[in-house]
């Protein structure tokens, strides 16, 4: 749980699950993995288990403790439809975010086939955000599963960004965020392949927030994609409010 998340695309996090597998391109060089290791050495309880998949019930009413309406990343450091954590747990977690009104939650996976097969069992509060994460044109699939859910804001992350994605199909997707990999063994992110996906999304009419360039060093490799920052969110958001 981290009340001001680093990550420049939401405000919190919140982390009712934490551990996962491995199962793409973009999960090899995993930083929710490195930081879980260093989490668990400092001691931290909720990482006793390392990197395996485990429940946090303690961790579940969290967010009904803050007042103050925020943007709130869900499972930073897992997949929340990872298939160890049960269609009952899953519901807690939905239960909670439709109480939790007044934040928003944005959710990503690249599991996308459990999401198509769990989604009709779950209800779908307005204040969920879901996306899914397509790291390379192999996994373009991804969004036809998202596009087949309730969910009233669905959105892309395409980072780490490994390859260029020339058949990208924007139809029925609210946001898109682009980035590089970041850490030690980051591999690099070519120009054309964030431009493309940039003008693509200008073209169909879809905020793009291009979130890093990565690297070793990300904070000096910055943020500027051809001399500006680009920081578009749904249009609620551009509009000043959460909703």
């Amino acid at each position: 749980m981290a009340l001001h998340s680093a990550i420049e695309w939401t405000e919190a996090t919140w982390n009712p699950v934490t551990g996962c597998t491995k199962v793409s391109l973009g999960c090899t060089y995993c930083y929710a993995e490195r930081l879980a290791k260093r989490l668990r050495a400092m001691g931290n309880p909720n990482y006793a288990n390392g990197f395996r998949v485990t429940l946090h019930e303690h961790m579940l009413g969290v967010p009904l403790k803050w007042r103050t309406p925020r943007m709130v990343f869900v499972n930073s450091m897992s997949d929340l439809f990872h298939e160890e954590v049960p269609l009952s747990f899953l519901e807690r977690v939905f239960d909670v975010m439709h109480r939790a009104s007044h934040h928003v939650f944005q959710i990503l996976t690249k599991r996308c086939e459990r999401l198509a097969e769990l989604a009709p069992n779950l209800d779908w509060p307005e204040n969920v955000w879901m996306g899914v994460t397509v790291e390379h044109a192999d996994y373009i699939d991804r969004i036809d599963r998202l596009r087949g859910t309730p969910a009233r804001t669905k959105f892309l992350s395409l980072e780490p960004l490994l390859g260029p994605v020339p058949k990208l199909d924007l139809a029925g997707i609210d946001w898109v965020i682009v980035g590089g990999e970041s850490g030690p063994s980051a591999r690099p992110m070519r120009p054309e392949w964030a431009t493309g996906v940039r003008d693509r999304c200008l073209a169909s009419g879809v905020p793009f927030f291009f979130k890093q360039w990565g690297g070793r060093n990300k904070k000096k490799a910055g943020r500027l994609l051809e001399g500006r920052t680009w920081n578009e969110m749904p249009e609620a958001v551009q509009a000043g409010t959460l909703l």
